[in-house]
């Protein structure tokens, strides 16, 4: 359990992606790809509850650290997402360091926080409990998302908050907050994630970003991030289809020899 924890912690650079698609089809499939991990995205898609741990399961077939992104703050949400086997949790909209405190507290058991103790599947359905014990408080990655302008003002204290492993960025929601949307902002967003990078880095944190394309992970691994989810699997087929059609509207009929992976038994 501990190794992701670990490799953030020495923020060794990672690479994942949102997994947003409610099947475990999709995940294993965009497992299959090699991400560095993947974050089940509970906020934003149209994942129920009881779908997260098939989701984190079809992740852990293929060896892939499964992290969930929980609706909010609630420490019932981030037990339940910890409880199916993820790895860690991705907190939306922190913005104070009490903010963080509670997610910490939520995501570790006592005495380091108030999680409580539950015969999920993390432990083995009870079978591997005082093992899972022993091991999750060290092992349990928490990243909080700072994406507000109150999160901005407080980056500091956010990333002094004990028990934090990753200070991540939410680019579109912070240019929303700050009013800074469109590329005539692009120079204040930018100087806002800059700042919330280096009080991650100053605290000895990780830092992490979302990147829509990948030249946005090259661009803010200079700055001293390390910890990227790049677009999601809806992206991601979204952008392929697009390209694919874009192809077969346009190239000729013998202008394209190479083969892609399963295309020819289709």
């Amino acid at each position: 359990m501990t190794g992701f924890r670990d490799r953030c912690l020495e923020r060794a650079k990672l690479v994942g992606t949102f997994a947003a698609i409610p099947h475990p089809v999709a995940v294993e499939v965009v497992a299959h790809s090699g991400p560095d991990f993947l974050c089940m995205d509970w906020e934003h898609a149209q994942i129920a509850r009881d779908g997260i741990e098939n989701l984190v399961r079809a992740a852990d077939v293929h060896g892939v650290p499964a992290l969930v992104r929980v609706p909010g703050h609630g420490p019932e949400a981030i037990a339940a997402a910890l409880d199916s086997g993820a790895r860690g949790v991705l907190v939306p909209r922190v913005s104070s360091a009490e903010q963080a405190r509670a997610a910490v507290k939520a995501a570790r058991f006592p005495p380091e926080g108030e999680r409580g103790v539950g015969p999920g599947r993390a432990a083995g359905y009870g079978y591997r409990i005082f093992e899972y014990l022993a091991a999750a408080n060290s092992g349990v990655l928490v990243a909080v998302q700072v994406e507000t302008a109150e999160g901005l003002a407080n980056a500091d204290a956010i990333a002094a908050t004990e028990g934090v492993d990753v200070v991540f960025v939410g680019p579109g929601d912070l240019s929303v907050s700050l009013g800074a949307i469109g590329p005539e902002h692009a120079v204040r967003l930018a100087s806002a994630i800059e700042s919330i990078i280096a009080a991650a880095l100053a605290k000895g944190k990780a830092a992490g970003i979302f990147c829509a394309r990948p030249e946005d992970v090259a661009k803010w691994s200079v700055k001293g991030a390390s910890f990227f989810i790049l677009a999601s699997d809806t992206m991601f087929l979204g952008e392929a289809v697009a390209e694919r059609l874009r192809r077969a509207k346009t190239e000729s009929a013998d202008g394209d020899q190479g083969k892609q992976a399963g295309g020819e038994f289709v």
